[in-house]
């Protein structure tokens, strides 16, 4: 009886005149996943146990358990599955395709060996997947094991794919700590996830070199648009979320410099901005309403944008790879912090490669400079000079261009047959 209150105290939307802290929150529906997981396997043995004594049943050929499944949190993780599902649907390999987007795009790809089913979002899809039976589950989630979504019993091996280029140790604390394998998007990341794991004493993970399926099929979309018409000169003023990005941090303080010059100006916020610092996002959208040359860009796709724009102005967004590398323009981002104690990073020896490299290719831009933004952007949107450098850290950065996928789909194959041969 406790447990049943728990669950529809949890699971029904009464408003009430209370608040429970995020992280408080986070303990108590823990707390309750690890109960109704417990109980649902200590059940589920019994009735194995039960049925085979009885009837001979076969748990290999339980119609609940899945050799492949891949969960995308929402739409805009679409670029990352759909290489991957397009190279199992072609080795005719069937896989379950749980999705917290009700239009996810899967649903409409006719798929035969795919079967994409939208198991709600938040806690409700934690709570499935912490159900789940399977060999082999990818996930590009962070945060396994650690906050809501815990690792299912019945799941024999975790494997968690990245969106985009970016420092792997750029999510908040044990991001990745307890996935069983890890899809690296190049070789340079590897080291910094060894020392961690030495330092938290964690058993090593699989590393697997493969690539940014993100990027290869972006990469592929940029060969097919349409030539840019445009009159006037554009800039794509590009967001993450959080205290140090650009738009939460600047806000105003930086649009104002070039609101009312004679360019265009494309807004493109994180879509978590809209989450969580909403109240940020409106009171932007808000001044800005009456200016006819600032657009603001929700869409899911960002390469409309990108192809459209003369000069990037990030932060620490994997954006800034993707303008970069698909486009080679020259782009400007905003200092930042990169070793915050919330963040992976802050528990390395030295600073990862990020900043470095974003030295390297890009053009930092300070406070103490927003009076001069203007004259900044004019002259770095002429200056080729870091050209060179932006081809040859795609390179570096950017692993098994065009192979990501087939990499991935052999990984998780001979992975789940080593499951399937040991069960």
């Amino acid at each position: 009886m406790p447990l049943f209150i728990l669950l529809l105290l949890l699971f029904c939307t009464v408003p009430v005149n209370a608040y429970i802290d995020p992280a408080t929150g986070s303990m108590l529906f823990s707390m309750v996943i690890g109960i109704v997981a417990t109980l649902f396997f200590v059940a589920k043995a019994v009735f194995y146990k039960i049925s085979f004594v009885l009837t001979g049943f076969d748990r290999k050929r339980d119609k609940n358990h899945f050799p492949f499944v891949i969960y995308s949190e929402g739409k805009k993780y679409w670029n990352v599955f759909r290489p991957i599902l397009n190279e199992f649907e072609k080795r005719r390999i069937y896989v379950v395709y749980y999705t917290s987007a009700e239009d996810d795009q899967a649903f409409s790809q006719n798929f035969k060996y795919i079967t994409p089913k939208y198991i709600g979002q938040g806690n409700k899809a934690y709570m499935k997947l912490s159900l789940l039976s399977a060999d082999v589950c990818l996930m590009t989630i962070p945060g396994l094991d650690v906050y809501q979504l815990k690792r299912s019993k019945n799941v024999k091996h975790y494997a968690h794919v990245f969106h985009g280029i970016g420092d792997h140790c750029g999510y908040r604390l044990f991001g990745i700590d307890y996935y069983d394998s890890i899809m690296l998007t190049n070789e340079i990341n590897a080291q910094y996830i060894r020392e961690l794991e030495a330092k938290r004493g964690l058993q090593q993970k699989k590393l697997i070199l493969a690539g940014a399926p993100d990027l290869d099929i972006m990469a592929e979309k940029v060969k097919k648009l349409p030539p840019v018409f445009k009159d006037k000169f554009t800039v794509l003023l590009a967001a993450s979320w959080g205290p140090d990005a650009i738009l939460s941090k600047y806000g105003a303080d930086l649009i104002d410099k070039i609101a009312d010059i004679d360019w265009d100006i494309i807004i493109r916020p994180h879509p978590q901005m809209k989450i969580s610092e909403k109240s940020i996002l409106d009171n932007l959208q808000e001044r800005y309403k009456d200016k006819k040359n600032i657009f603001w860009d929700f869409e899911v796709n960002n390469l409309i944008s990108m192809a459209k724009a003369d000069i990037l102005i990030s932060d620490f967004s994997g954006i800034i790879f993707e303008y970069a590398f698909l486009f080679n323009k020259p782009f400007i981002y905003t200092e930042f912090e990169d070793n915050r104690p919330i963040y992976d990073s802050s528990d390395l020896a030295k600073p990862t490669w990020k900043k470095e490299i974003l030295n390297k290719i890009g053009f930092e831009l300070k406070k103490n400079n927003f009076k001069d933004i203007v004259s900044i952007i004019e002259n770095v949107s002429k200056d080729r000079t870091k050209l060179n450098a932006i081809r040859e850290t795609k390179d570096l950065l950017w692993a098994n261009q065009g192979k990501a996928a087939e990499i991935i789909v052999n990984f998780l194959i001979d992975k789940q047959k080593q499951i399937a041969n040991k069960g």
